[in-house]
């Protein structure tokens, strides 16, 4: 682990706010410090919280005066439903510019800088190959803004890895990540109950569990690995195979021309799908994740598991989210909780829980199995939720074994 003292950007992200729970964890890592324009959503106990914006000269005095040896920029926003297109190039553009002329100069103590970036760079293309891998050179001018600001984006990269040799420049090209906390378009998609696709397309798609987005991330803290790597699971499904894993229906609507007119088409419905996930829904897409593996990163979930931990994550939704309060940031409380002597630290009790009695009928759809796998992305709260229902209601050995194997763990 050459990485000791790591700043990661965007930090209220589910992704960013995990992965330094899981640096955290390191012993080789002295300071994590962490930056947005919006409070952590994630419990923290060492990392450092500054809110502030992308500007340069502000990031600049943070990564000089904290000597800052490896920056974690997890902030592109590659999906269209998350912002305005105005505010996205804010961010995927002009703030990437700033951390990067932050993070230059001969005095700068940079050594790693790891850019978590989208497999939209490839675009989604009927002529494209059935992997992509990362030598492939792009087919196609970009066909949408946010494409573009991915594109726009990694050229600033590459520039500023041409610049600075001494700094070791990773991009990680991320699938579209599913589980439980992801918010996207394609996790609104398959939220609904009957699935709309394109007349005459059943398109090739491919996942990454957020579990394994956060893993790869650390993984590239861990070891000094330049250059470009994919991230996604292995195997890809057809989309009529995936609305089937998840228990859904497919309804084929949408007009095989025209993306912008099948995407109003959804609006005058009320589903909110962007022109962007149109074209996923006609032409796909599968890119080679070989080079990651071949680094000595090991994927948890494939296409397929990762589907169906979405699966299980859906039909526990009622069950983990009815009596859980979401934590919220207060810079005064966290000091004193974190540093003051006078605080004693009894283990953690839930005031929160859900009733037991209550009954929550799509419990009882998953299998030991199922409930098994979805726990190993639980935090203690979720476990204690989960493992209270499960001994009131169907009490399967197998199944309170591993919630308290694995409460013991995060404990």
């Amino acid at each position: 682990m050459d990485s000791r003292r790591i700043l990661i950007t965007g930090l209220s992200s589910p992704i960013a706010g995990r992965l330094a729970q899981m640096l955290e964890r390191e012993p080789a890592v002295q300071a994590i410090i962490g930056i947005d324009t919006h409070d952590p959503r994630h419990e923290l106990e060492h990392t450092e919280f500054v809110r502030t914006d992308t500007r340069h000269g502000l990031l600049a005095r943070i990564v000089r005066a904290a000597s800052i040896d490896t920056v974690i920029d997890t902030r592109l926003l590659a999906d269209p439903l998350s912002v305005s297109p105005r505010d996205a190039r804010e961010i995927n553009v002009l703030g990437t510019r700033g951390l990067l002329e932050a993070c230059s100069g001969p005095d700068s103590s940079v050594r790693k800088l790891i850019f978590k970036s989208s497999s939209r760079w490839y675009g989604h293309e009927p002529d494209a190959p059935a992997f992509c891998d990362e030598e492939m050179p792009r087919l196609h001018r970009p066909r949408s803004a946010i494409e573009h600001q991915v594109v726009e984006a990694e050229n600033l990269l590459a520039s500023f890895a041409a610049r600075n040799p001494r700094s070791a420049v990773t991009v990680l090209r991320a699938a579209a990540a599913i589980g439980a906390e992801a918010d996207n378009a394609h996790a609104a998609l398959l939220t609904l109950p009957i699935v709309p696709s394109v007349l005459g397309f059943d398109p090739r798609w491919q996942f990454i569990h957020e579990d394994d987005l956060v893993a790869a991330l650390a993984h590239l803290a861990r070891h000094r690995l330049a250059g470009t790597y994919n991230a996604a699971a292995d195997g890809v499904l057809a989309l009529s195979e995936i609305v089937s894993l998840l228990g859904k229906s497919l309804l084929p609507v949408l007009p095989p021309w025209g993306a912008g007119f099948a995407a109003s088409q959804l609006r005058r419905l009320g589903l909110r799908v962007p022109v962007e996930l149109v074209r996923e829904l006609r032409f796909g897409q599968g890119v080679d994740n070989r080079r990651l593996k071949a680094s000595g990163f090991r994927y948890r979930y494939t296409t397929r598991e990762a589907v169906l931990q979405l699966r299980a994550h859906q039909r526990l939704r009622p069950l983990l989210r009815s009596g859980a309060e979401p934590y919220h940031y207060e810079p005064t409380v966290e000091e004193f909780l974190r540093w003051s002597p006078s605080v004693h630290r009894p283990p953690a009790t839930d005031g929160n829980a859900h009733d037991a009695s209550s009954p929550v009928p799509s419990y009882g759809d998953l299998s030991e199995e199922e409930v098994i796998a979805v726990a190993a992305s639980l935090d203690a709260h979720g476990l204690e939720q989960l493992r209270r229902y499960e001994a009131a209601h169907l009490s399967r050995a197998a199944v309170l074994t591993a919630l308290d194997r694995r409460l013991g763990r995060e404990r």
